[in-house]
């Protein structure tokens, strides 16, 4: 085994024994955490022995080679992190690698957060079970809270460990699958601690830069056409919640009896549906939006929708004041990212105002 493959295996267990310290239900967590990520680790199998396997299912290889070559491509032309990142591939039999528990309290649209080591807080709380995840939410649930389970297709380990090519996203689309390697790269790169809207709006600026200049050299404009349709629709429904995330703010913010302010909430998830079904009636294309929004609806689903691509424009402006040297970006960025979040926001803010 290789050097790269045992470093994965030695920090879970430096973590794994600080842990130790922790109380019973902080180390069940955590346990099943280093259980989840080593069994991934166990699982890994080299991409170009799948390729060179006549045996592999057509469909795998191509799409593999296909990430090959986006890997290539964010190591040379856009100076991201490769390193040993996406040269293995996990087939996980499952649709999720992780299942996120977001919680809010009844009247609140401000979510619990869960503090972890190396990369701070969040406001979620992730097993790798299913199961696990629903237990833990119906334990938040018996204590009055809003909760919801969401499932992830893929994470970023950021740099700790040589995060693999999952089976829960090859059935992605080209487009897709380039931007999301773009865009956990990216995270290798630059993340802060506790500023979601941030790293998140910085990755996503590299992503779509990145599909960019892919179609530029691949002659693929209609992968880049297709992603930039995809991102637009998802802003757009994002726009929509955030209309009605509003509206239940406000409501939380009144004197309203609780019997009162439950009978209006409900009412208000009603009105977000109906104009849900109002819009696809007149063109526009949601469809990838209907499981979501069938579902049930809580505080804790509508504050995992948040604006956290807010800074983009604003990204996009710094990159061209660099000429698009992504080099010159990237340091420009590191700069930025070591002043106060105050700070921060306001030159980012002063970058959307012109």
């Amino acid at each position: 085994m290789t050097d790269h493959l045992n470093k994965p295996l030695v920090v879970i267990g430096v973590l794994f024994c600080a842990l130790a310290l922790s109380g019973c239900e902080t180390l069940r967590y955590y346990g099943q955490a280093v259980q989840g990520q080593y069994s991934i680790l166990n699982k890994r199998q080299p991409i170009s022995e799948i390729i060179a396997d006549p045996e592999s299912p057509e469909f795998l290889r191509e799409r593999l080679a296909f990430i090959l070559a986006v890997r290539r491509f964010a190591e040379t032309e856009l100076h991201l992190p490769v390193k040993n990142n996406y040269l293995t591939y996990v087939d996980l039999q499952r649709p999720y690698v992780v299942w996120n528990v977001f919680a809010t309290p009844e009247f609140s649209l401000v979510p619990d957060t869960w503090c972890y080591p190396l990369v701070g807080c969040a406001a979620y709380r992730g097993y790798f079970s299913e199961k696990n995840a629903q237990e833990y939410a119906e334990e938040l649930t018996k204590q009055g809270q809003d909760v919801y389970v969401g499932g992830v297709t893929a994470y970023s380990t950021l740099g700790w460990f040589d995060d693999p090519v999952l089976s829960t996203f090859i059935q992605y689309s080209k487009a897709s699958s380039a931007a999301l390697i773009f865009h956990e790269l990216a995270h290798q790169i630059l993340y802060v601690r506790n500023d979601t809207v941030f790293n998140e709006s910085f990755a996503t600026t590299v992503e779509q830069e990145g599909l960019h200049r892919w179609q530029l050299t691949s002659e693929a404009s209609h992968l880049y056409n297709d992603y930039l349709l995809q991102y637009r629709h998802r802003q757009e429904f994002i726009q929509l919640i955030m209309k009605y995330r509003k509206v239940l703010e406000l409501l939380y913010q009144t004197d309203a009896s609780a019997p009162d302010k439950r009978q209006k909430k409900a009412s208000i998830f009603s009105e977000l549906r109906e104009e849900f079904n109002r819009r696809k009636a007149d063109g526009t294309d949601w469809a990838a939006y209907d499981h979501w929004m069938y579902q049930q609806l809580n505080n804790a689903k509508i504050s995992t929708v948040v604006a956290y691509h807010n800074f983009v424009p604003a990204f996009q402006k710094m990159l061209a004041e660099k000429e698009g040297d992504l080099s010159q970006f990237y340091i420009a960025c590191r700069e930025l990212a070591q002043k106060q979040k105050d700070e921060r926001d306001r030159i980012l803010n002063t970058y959307l105002e012109n």
